[in-house]
């Protein structure tokens, strides 16, 4: 008999509403098998190890779903499936070859097999703490970037592993499972080959432009590749436009902008790493008659660039969340405002401005209402010509809205 979590009155709303978390605070009591008789007990007493498959339960008694509990962590709970424990776990191989396989199933609507995208989106796939990219080179080989980050899909890393390399079949698999957030799920991070050791500096084709992937050392795991469709549409309003491509990481949104057409593009970046990825990028698509990387802070940069006159036809805002807490919202809103009201003065008349955040705590809410702050403190008129957010590789799982996070506002200034 699989152990039984019990919630509090009228905690499993959510649930049913399809969110993946069960708080320690939303448990009422635990009942478990003792080799005798099944005990009811607290969370804190049950005698249940962490890691260990359980099946969660309303209060009054109706099934909600299996999970997997860590006691270490605040989310006890992490929803893994509909169906009940012993279903699952007669064939664990199966149940994640079969989740996997239905993410594969949906990305191949969208992309083609030379494309790059992330193929396993955690809870937005079923599979809680799961993220898996996959990156095709340009000799076409696939590569699979894979990061566990919590104890709900570590134990079935086994399974996990057998079904990506039967599905994907891939070139190569490099485990990235070196998020901070794995200290407290318990785990130690990990990062390195899993089976055959290859390069660790690939070069991706992304929307006809050229960007090299640091599978090892790259931010998070590797690329981000959320914003792909973004900045096609963003590359296709280009034309003959002078750009600035702020918070630039990879200089893709500039790039993408050179291969629009634009005359003339400045792509900048805090990080000396950031920028000489940026001059990789550049040399790799023969782009350096109209871009160029600066090092600078992008707040510094758009004071001075103000104060000497300049003038730009499209200005790309992608920073860095400036928020990861609820707690920090007003400083965060500060931050977002702030660039955006010098780049809408650094705009000539009818200019675009693409501003971007990727806080999910800096809500849709917050983000509009900082623009329309931005563009009344600046005197400007601002139209909103397109919203969007990640692509279709990073579906939104209803009940679950963290994983609806990236907004991405096209804007005319007036």
């Amino acid at each position: 008999m699989f152990t039984r979590v019990f919630l509090k009155p009228k905690e499993e709303n959510e649930i049913k509403q399809g969110f993946p978390w069960v708080f320690d605070n939303e448990i009422s009591h635990v009942k478990f098998d003792s080799g005798k008789d099944v005990k009811q007990t607290s969370l804190s007493e049950a005698e249940v190890e962490d890691g260990a498959v359980v099946e969660v339960f309303a209060n009054a008694g109706g099934f909600l779903g299996t999970g997997v509990i860590n006691r270490k962590s605040k989310i006890t709970v992490r929803m893994i499936g509909t169906e009940h424990a012993d279903q699952i776990m007669a064939d664990p191989e199966k149940f994640y070859s079969d989740k996997i396989q239905s993410a594969y199933d949906l990305r191949k609507l969208h992309y083609n097999i030379k494309d790059s995208y992330r193929l396993i989106y955690g809870e937005s796939d079923f599979i809680p703490g799961l993220i898996v990219e996959r990156y095709v080179d340009i000799n076409k080989n696939v590569y699979l970037v894979m990061q566990f980050s919590t104890l709900s899909c570590e134990v079935f890393r086994k399974e996990i592993v057998k079904a990506l390399r039967k599905i994907v079949k891939p070139y190569g698999i490099y485990e990235k499972s070196d998020a901070p957030s794995r200290e407290k799920e318990g785990l130690t991070l990990r990062s390195c080959w899993e089976g055959e050791v290859r390069d660790e500096v690939i070069t991706i084709r992304e929307n006809d432009v050229l960007i090299e992937v640091d599978l090892k050392n790259g931010q998070k795991t590797g690329y981000f590749l959320d914003q792909k469709d973004n900045r096609k549409y963003v590359g296709n309003l280009s034309q003959g436009k002078r750009v600035l491509d702020t918070f630039t990481h990879t200089g893709a949104f500039g790039l993408n902008c050179v291969n629009g057409g634009a005359k003339e593009v400045i792509s900048v970046d805090i990080s000396p790493e950031a920028v000489e990825l940026v001059n990789k990028n550049i040399e790799l698509n023969n782009a350096g008659k109209k871009m160029k990387a600066v090092c600078a802070d992008v707040f510094d940069l758009l004071k001075e660039y103000e104060q000497k006159g300049e003038k730009f036809d499209l200005i790309i805002l992608d920073p860095p969340a400036f928020t990861k807490t609820a707690k920090n919202i007003e400083k965060a809103y500060g931050g977002y405002k702030e660039i955006n009201l010098r780049a809408m003065r650094l705009l000539n008349p009818n200019g675009i401005l693409v501003t971007c955040s990727c806080s999910y705590f800096f809500d849709s809410e917050h983000f509009y209402g900082m623009v329309m702050k931005a563009a009344e403190d600046s005197k400007k008129r601002v139209q909103v010509l397109a919203k969007f957010g990640a692509g279709p590789d990073h579906p939104v799982l209803l009940g679950y809205p963290k994983s609806e996070y990236l907004k991405c506002a096209v804007c005319r200034v007036v």
